[in-house]
């Protein structure tokens, strides 16, 4: 399908009537490694112990708890894409990282990964789901989007730029911030509240 005959997407929040739509995109596996969108948010040591049914548990259990952890791209009636979004202290990695430590004081909400359909790469889907975060960080009264995508050039495995490229987050209205890694950077949005 060319770029021109996509189908526009629908962004919606991540909340128990959906958890249907989530469970079908992410598959048996739980997207990558049976992940389920939970590394940033655990420790290598419990998310190793948990990965597959303990890391699926632990996110539906987020989903049902609220607020929503992340937004779904709809196609029709069909989930195709997924970004996690959540203040950044919601995330234990990011706490941890020297080369993402936070670049201020100021509260952010962050962007931690991305999984899209194979059939719906590099279609847009995540510079729709950038948008979309946008719009509902500034509806949560958030000011700040961050993300950390990967710099590179190179054309990737999905499971190797789950983070997202730096150039979909410009396209998306991203600026960088810092960069404390050569294939790494900090890239942020402001946004209005509404």
């Amino acid at each position: 399908m060319s770029p021109a005959k996509t189908p526009s997407l629908v962004i919606q929040p991540l909340t128990p009537d959906r958890w249907d739509d989530f469970e079908t995109l992410f598959g048996r596996n739980g997207a990558c490694a049976g992940c389920w969108c939970t590394w940033w948010r655990l420790g290598q040591t419990e998310w190793l112990a948990r990965k597959g049914d303990g890391t699926k548990r632990m996110m539906r259990a987020l989903v049902k708890k609220g607020p929503p952890p992340g937004l779904l791209a709809y196609a029709g009636e069909e989930a195709v894409g997924w970004c996690a979004l959540a203040p950044r202290e919601e995330y234990a990695r990011l706490a941890r990282s020297k080369i993402l430590a936070p670049v201020d004081d100021r509260p952010v909400w962050s962007v931690t990964c991305f999984f899209v359909r194979r059939d719906w790469r590099r279609r847009g889907v995540t510079v729709a789901l950038l948008a979309g975060a946008s719009r509902g960080v500034g509806a949560s009264g958030g000011r700040i989007v961050e993300g950390y995508p990967k710099d590179t050039d190179k054309t990737q495995p999905g499971a190797f730029v789950f983070h997202g490229v730096l150039d979909g987050f410009r396209r998306a209205g991203f600026r960088e911030v810092a960069r404390r890694s050569k294939t790494r950077p900090i890239v942020r949005r402001r946004v209005s509240a509404r």
